[in-house]
């Protein structure tokens, strides 16, 4: 069973700080409201075969339209995995550190390796997504709208992953495992 971490407290913090509260709250927002996409991607991936089989039709609308949804969702699922220490890890070695240790390496990590690399995702990425935002790109195959979406959720993915290591970078949050 995972446990929910505890959130940051905005009394408590610096007023320098309660960006982090404000960051960490989002967080729990966005990962929240971002569980419910699974319904619809798995409702319309399921519905594509019979569209196509029984010859109704939009099976190809549907596949373009769970496609971005799913990616939509992976981009939120990521930052849920994190947050609520679930994701795979190499515990056969962190398994051995205290608690205290597990907590150092991970805000060595997010200052070291995530910050840096999101943000130049993020950087490199911007005209990329800008354009595909700008046009309101098509998916190839189909010419069907919502393309863009997948590719501003490669944006929405790196920009969570940043928000959290900002949190995890700064913050002494309690680290269940």
């Amino acid at each position: 069973m995972t446990t929910t971490p505890a959130p940051i407290r905005a009394a408590t913090t610096p007023p320098t700080l309660r960006w982090l509260a404000l960051a960490d709250r989002l967080l729990t927002g966005v990962t929240m409201a971002g569980l419910v996409l699974v319904l619809p991607v798995s409702l319309l991936l399921f519905l594509q075969w019979p569209l196509r089989d029984f010859g109704i039709g939009y099976s190809r609308e549907a596949n373009d339209l769970a496609q971005w949804l799913f990616a939509i969702y992976v981009s939120i699922a990521h930052t849920y995995a994190t947050r609520r220490h679930t994701h795979l890890t190499v515990d056969v070695l962190a398994h051995r550190y205290s608690a205290h240790g597990r907590r150092r390496w991970t805000r060595l990590g997010a200052w070291l390796v995530l910050v840096p690399w999101s943000s130049f995702v993020l950087y490199a990425g911007w005209s990329m997504m800008s354009k595909s935002l700008r046009d309101l790109e098509a998916f190839p195959d189909t010419g069907n709208p919502g393309y863009f979406l997948i590719v501003m959720s490669m944006w929405l993915l790196t920009l969570l992953v940043l928000l959290q290591a900002l949190v995890d970078g700064f913050c002494h949050r309690a680290q269940e495992h």
